[in-house]
């Protein structure tokens, strides 16, 4: 695949929406940028784990599953 984009005066260009989607990037994501000798390579940057900015906001002593959350929402209505 070969796609172009222009680099505007603050140095900021738009990415191709073939290019985002084969990337698998969208608004806010970021990209690194790597020389490897004979060019350029652009790839995204990935958290470990894509809900790993989410860890430790649920509510401690409930374990994770159906069941468990179905329990815990009963005990909690007095059911």
């Amino acid at each position: 695949m070969q796609k172009q984009a222009r680099i505007t005066s603050k140095g900021q260009i738009t990415i191709p929406q073939e290019v985002r989607r084969a990337l698998g990037v969208r608004a806010g994501d970021r990209l690194l940028f790597e020389s490897d000798g004979k060019g350029m390579r652009v790839r995204p940057m990935r958290n470990k784990s894509a809900f790993s900015k989410y860890r430790g906001i649920g509510n401690p002593g409930v374990k994770s599953g159906k069941q468990s959350i179905t329990r815990w929402v009963r005990e909690m209505r007095g059911q």
